[in-house]
């Protein structure tokens, strides 16, 4: 992962001394809230329901365990024990006293983190597929690039003051899983002809009030081109994105505005001008950003298969656990492990202090040191040999975080909601909560197979309710909380955004809900190989409507 030089320590520092001067002039009612109100949000500091929250960049959601230690740790000293890990590969914190969050920004820093761009309209924590490094079908690393990008973006003069928020993904693999089709600008590296590395380059997805797919600009832009392009393109942005109605600042109304013919021509005049600037990459300053995402030294490790085969075997709980959360890795002595924070009835994303030490722990130990944030709100141990799986998997279920359900029905992305939140209308957390202990027997979950759900408490969508196979949406009417369903939505290389199903369902209602259309899948599947995304598209919404209103849904 990328170390700080000189610059990167001082500046760090000086920016968590300016903030604690800011915030001792606030407690002392020299600053009025107007006032420090975008100070704090340059810092991730927002004010939510019942107290301030604290917002921590993990760029491209790479840690380290000395990392992982010192979030613990925060955990510990400046809030109630726990984290709780965002679909930005971020973590945020929930209570901390405004007073003490310039002394958990000093300890931050202390190991090369930071809060900076994880609130107001700048470029925020540019995110990666989480298997980066490792997966087997990678084409090229994202990460470098994304530090690229990061550091190009840090207090950027120009961009620091955007229409509104602005967010980058990248992927390096055949498979996007860092659903870069629903940022305002998607990077996916790929190969030329002549086998040189680029980017197929989408512009103006996004979720919220307004879900809208990106468009493919740019089908390759090479490696070099990749600053001055993105420049070009927050810079069209920047000059002609709307800032009379934050409802329609983001840049896929402008997009869908100006239409994606015309966009992408002031996008490629505007490049025209850059492509031969300073913004160009040499090639030797990517190659310097990508020595520090050398994958670790993997010794061979053969011996993994035979004992898995023999773990397998004797533990059927271990079987499942490595069939469901164990991935291919590039080596074949060693996978890629999903840690899932949705134990049965348990709140999506959160971990505590101790978990994180252990957490730690296996990563220093089995792990080469690091862990990786997905966007799912799941940790990733990128590279674990085989034969360490079981030592790994012991661990976890020491720390009941052992759950065999990534990517099935309880593995459930939910933002904080009305729990937290001052913009949400619902609470997600107590809904995720219910559907996990509905669906949490494991035969049960087996036999639905892959299946998304993703709740949001409010229409800005945190939960990334819009791509979930099943997305619920938590609304206020008449003073009550109300949930609408979507079905279809999909974050992949063929993403989707759902279909609204009908009208909304409470809150007692809305798991019994999810409960027919389940059964509805299972009766319609053509077998059990068809997940449910591929059902839906096959047959379309009407069984669905037609199990959960009736014939009112028919005649409609």
């Amino acid at each position: 992962m990328y170390r700080y030089d000189e610059f990167d320590h001082a500046f760090v520092s000086e920016r968590v001394e300016q903030f604690r001067d800011q915030v001792q002039r606030r407690l002392a009612g020299e600053l009025a809230e107007d006032a420090f109100k975008p100070l704090r949000l340059m810092n991730g500091v927002y004010l939510q329901l019942h107290a301030y929250m604290l917002r921590i960049a993990i760029p491209y959601g790479t840690l380290s365990a000395r990392q992982m230690r010192m979030l613990a740790h925060i955990a510990r000293t400046y809030d109630r024990g726990y984290g709780h890990f965002t679909t930005r590969q971020n973590l945020q914190f929930n209570w901390p006293k405004l007073s003490e969050i310039p002394d958990a920004l000093a300890d931050l820093a202390s190991v090369e983190m930071h809060a900076l761009q994880t609130s107001g309209n700048c470029i925020r924590n540019v995110t990666a597929d989480h298997f980066a490094g490792a997966a087997a079908d990678e084409i090229a690393d994202p990460r470098p690039y994304a530090e690229i990008l990061r550091q190009w973006s840090s207090v950027h003069p120009e961009f620091s003051f955007l229409p509104r928020k602005f967010k980058i993904a990248v992927t390096g693999a055949e498979r996007d899983r860092a659903a870069i089709q629903v940022h305002d600008i998607g990077l996916h590296l790929k190969k030329n002809d002549k086998g040189e590395i680029g980017f197929a380059v989408y512009v103006g997805g996004g979720q919220g009030r307004t879900p809208m797919i990106a468009k493919l600009i740019r089908d390759f832009l090479p490696e070099e081109d990749l600053l001055s392009y993105t420049t070009a393109i927050v810079r069209v942005y920047n000059l002609h994105g709307r800032r009379d109605n934050k409802y329609k600042a983001r840049i896929k109304i402008l997009v869908h505005e100006t239409g994606t013919e015309e966009l992408t021509r002031q996008v490629e005049a505007e490049f025209a001008s850059l492509r031969d600037s300073e913004l160009k990459l040499p090639e030797q300053d990517v190659e310097a950003i990508a020595a520090y995402f050398a994958p670790p030294a993997l010794p061979q490790r053969a011996e993994g298969w035979e004992n898995l085969a023999r773990w397998k075997k004797a533990d059927l709980a271990f079987a499942r656990w490595v069939q469901q959360n164990v991935q291919p890795h590039k080596n074949p002595d060693y996978g890629m492990v999903t840690i899932s924070l949705k134990p049965i009835g348990g709140i999506p994303g959160d971990a505590t202090d101790a978990q994180m030490d252990a957490i730690a722990d296996l990563a220093e130990e089995y792990a080469f040191d690091e862990i990786r944030v997905s966007h799912e709100q799941n940790l990733i141990l990128p590279h674990v040999a085989l034969a360490d799986l079981e030592a790994v998997y012991r661990g976890l279920v020491a720390i009941d975080l052992a759950e065999a359900n990534a990517g099935l029905i309880t593995d459930i992305i939910a933002c904080p909601g009305l729990d937290y939140c001052a913009l949400a209308n619902a609470r997600s957390i107590p809904l995720a909560q219910e559907i996990s202990r509905r669906f949490g027997s494991s035969e049960r979950q087996a036999e639905i197979g892959e299946l998304k759900i993703k709740i949001s408490g409010c229409i800005n969508a945190c939960g990334h309710h819009h791509v979930g196979h099943i997305g619920l949406l938590g609304v206020e009417k008449k003073g009550a909380e109300l949930y609408q369903i979507t079905l279809g939505g999909s974050g992949d290389e063929h993403t989707s955004i759902g279909e609204i199903i009908g009208r909304g369902f409470e809150p007692d209602r809305v798991t019994d809900a999810i409960e027919t259309i389940v059964d509805t899948y299972l009766g319609l599947r053509l077998d059990p190989s068809e997940i449910f995304l591929a059902a839906y598209r096959r047959v379309g919404p009407q069984p669905f409507k037609t199990a959960l209103y009736g014939a009112a849904a028919e005649a409609a």
